[in-house]
């Protein structure tokens, strides 16, 4: 085992999260998160103390890499793109991931939401609070894309973001029970007519 603890940790974390993302909390036992982590069970607890603690620091974890993602996706135009660019590269992003990519890449919001708002009220209000710092960030690139006209300025940043938000992720569950990406496409091409350029 590792002597960091941070980074023992983060291993444990890292570890449950790719599992996690393809079974859900509530299907993964403690041994099987171990197993992958090569941890044994007595240092989990160590870390974690119990596994809803476990699942609220994953959360957490997940929000504050996500954030970091948001910020390279919507950061400042010093690379050339609009602000109204700079979202659709986001969604489309976002429709590519859930569709396409392995399960450890896929949003846990997504996977989890439905599952822990009744099972543990401390990994709900996690992940309300992350899906509303999320929401934020995409309301100050939409604010951004009024100041440099990249966006109509009849947008209500804050109400428009947290709409886009709500419309990816009832599409994203869709896509889940149909297997199929139409419900994503759909969304992509109601996001595009919501910012649209102002003429």
């Amino acid at each position: 085992m590792r002597e960091n603890y941070d980074e023992n940790k983060r291993n444990i974390l890292m570890a449950g999260r790719a599992i996690i993302a393809q079974k859900g909390f509530s299907g993964v036992g403690l041994s099987e998160i171990l197993a992958a982590a090569d941890i044994p069970k007595g240092s989990f607890y160590h870390y974690f103390g119990s596994k809803e603690r476990y699942g609220r620091e994953l959360i957490e974890h997940y929000v504050e890499g996500y954030l970091e993602l948001l910020g390279k996706v919507l950061g400042d135009a010093a690379y050339g793109a609009s602000a109204r660019e700079r979202l659709l590269t986001y969604w489309g992003y976002w429709l590519e991931s859930q569709c396409c990519q392995e399960f450890e890449q896929r949003c846990l919001v997504v996977k989890l939401s439905a599952e822990v708002a009744d099972l543990s009220d401390d990994m709900r209000v996690a992940l309300h609070e992350g899906t509303g710092r999320f929401i934020d960030r995409i309301a100050d690139c939409i604010g951004e894309g009024i100041a440099d006209g990249s966006l109509h300025t009849v947008l209500e940043p804050q109400a428009t973001a947290t709409m886009l938000y709500q419309l990816w992720l009832g599409a994203s569950l869709l896509s889940k029970l149909s297997r199929d990406r139409a419900p994503m496409e759909s969304a992509m091409h109601v996001t595009r007519r919501v910012l649209v350029v102002p003429q």
